[in-house]
């Protein structure tokens, strides 16, 4: 989740001013998630842009807002995995170190861009009302529930991209980082397939497959833009699916993610 990532690392954007991270393919960040990358301010440009944007159009922020929910859930979740004992295995933190470290970035940022109009942290269950239980002492369960909620964040976000039609430049800015932000649930979906015994389960999503089904929920439609695209150009139906990224409504993401909010 992001869960769902709009304000993911901008200096990789703002490259003149504040330096580049090393995030060129899934590859690379496979590779070097573990090291150090470089890091930098995020650019205040763009920080004006998102408060002159959230003047025009109150759709933004109400679009930021439920983000700003989702980011204190994935901050919060990553923060518990990693305080808790011999959850984590070594040749792992250093994954969930990074992705957490973006997740706390998500949330300072969109809280100061937003200002007096970013919402108060809620209460977590992390369990899932009990659906969960042991998600801090159980690595397999930890990773099942970070699948879930990177996948989710990526599909609630595509979602929500329409209402940002309005505000094309922080649209612009969100596609951008759409894609790195991807790759966090690809870590996580790779992780999840090693630790589950599932190789079908691949680092993108083919028809539904995935550790939790809820998530994948129409993850397998081959129909696009009005056209079902089956059988055409010679394509199999897995690779279809692959080609696209299914958007989830608000509703159906807080049906998903709603069981970890207490109240």
């Amino acid at each position: 989740m992001d869960i769902f990532k709009i304000i993911d690392q901008f200096q990789q954007i703002d490259g003149d001013t504040a330096g580049r991270l090393e995030y060129a393919s899934r590859r690379y960040f496979m590779n070097k998630v573990g090291s150090k990358l470089a890091s930098a301010a995020i650019p205040t440009a763009f920080a004006a842009i998102v408060n002159k944007a959230f003047a025009q159009s109150a759709a933004a922020v109400d679009v930021l807002n439920y983000a700003l929910t989702l980011e204190y859930l994935e901050d919060e979740f990553y923060k518990g995995g990693l305080a808790a004992a011999n959850l984590i295995p070594a040749s792992d933190k250093s994954i969930f170190m990074q992705i957490g470290k973006h997740e706390s970035q998500h949330v300072a940022f969109l809280m100061k861009a937003l200002g007096a109009k970013a919402i108060a942290k809620p209460m977590f269950d992390f369990t899932y009302k009990g659906g969960f239980a042991d998600v801090f002492s159980n690595y397999k369960t930890f990773v099942t529930v970070s699948s879930a909620l990177e996948d989710t964040g990526v599909r609630a976000y595509k979602g929500q991209a329409g209402v940002l039609i309005a505000d094309p430049q922080i649209l612009e800015y969100a596609l951008q980082v759409h894609s790195v932000e991807a790759r966090h649930a690809a870590v996580a979906r790779r992780l999840a397939a090693s630790l589950l015994g599932m190789p079908a389960m691949k680092g993108w999503i083919t028809g539904k497959e995935g550790a939790v089904p809820a998530v994948y929920a129409g993850e397998d439609n081959m129909t696009q833009g009005g056209v079902n695209i089956k059988g055409l150009a010679s394509k199999t139906d897995a690779a279809v699916t692959e080609a696209f990224d299914e958007p989830l409504t608000k509703d159906a993401v807080l049906a998903i993610a709603g069981p970890f909010i207490k109240g």
